[in-house]
């Protein structure tokens, strides 16, 4: 209706265990027309620095003559990139198989109990929380605090690494974000740095 094209990145999608929360955009009835979905193995394989993924592009997905965005779409990743390595493509396909499955599932709930781990924390500190169920991450409200402050003290003061919500722009100012791609020690040590901390 609006002329414009969504583009849904699903790469948290196998995080997503609630069965009333959508892991594809294409779940949603309508979205076939005004929607890409991109997703890679970067987050649920590791695979971050080795860059394997994919893009849906709905056939019914058309620009304003009629025309397919498919077409476009294929024509420019033809012209700007070669594909990925088979060296790549071959720990794609072993994700896939059984064995990588089982693995990275097992990867997957265990981030998930870090999570937990994060969460309860947070909110036994009194902290607002946000995130930590079907999400690796952990959005605390700062309740006005500038993220940034609040980075550099957590920081010096206990040696924790977080991540100031202002750095995803600007309706993240007020936020920390808390990662559980960690060892869990790590993620229990944290909990308990932050809980000496004085944040008044």
């Amino acid at each position: 209706e609006q002329g414009s094209i969504i583009v849904f990145d699903a790469a948290y999608a196998p995080f997503i265990r609630s069965d009333d929360v959508p892991k594809s955009i294409f779940e949603i009835p309508g979205a076939e027309t005004c929607s890409i979905e991109v997703n890679s193995f970067s987050k649920y394989a590791g695979f971050t620095g080795v860059r394997l993924g994919w893009t849906i592009v709905p056939s019914g997905l058309k620009f304003s003559d009629g025309s397919l965005v498919r077409d476009d779409y294929n024509r420019v990743m033809t012209t700007c990139f070669n594909g990925a390595s088979n060296v790549v493509q071959g720990g794609g396909m072993a994700c896939l198989d059984d064995a990588g499955l089982t693995e990275i599932n097992t990867l997957i709930d265990y981030y998930l109990e870090n999570a937990k781990i994060l969460k309860k924390g947070a909110e036994e500190m009194g902290f607002q929380v946000h995130g930590g169920d079907d999400a690796p991450y952990v959005f605390i409200d700062l309740e006005g605090k500038s993220s940034w402050d609040m980075f550099s003290k957590i920081l010096t003061e206990a040696d924790v690494v977080t991540i100031p919500g202002a750095g995803f722009g600007p309706g993240g100012e007020g936020f920390l974000r808390l990662s559980a791609f960690a060892p869990r020690d790590s993620c229990i040590e944290a909990i308990a740095r932050l809980k000496k901390l004085n944040f008044d």
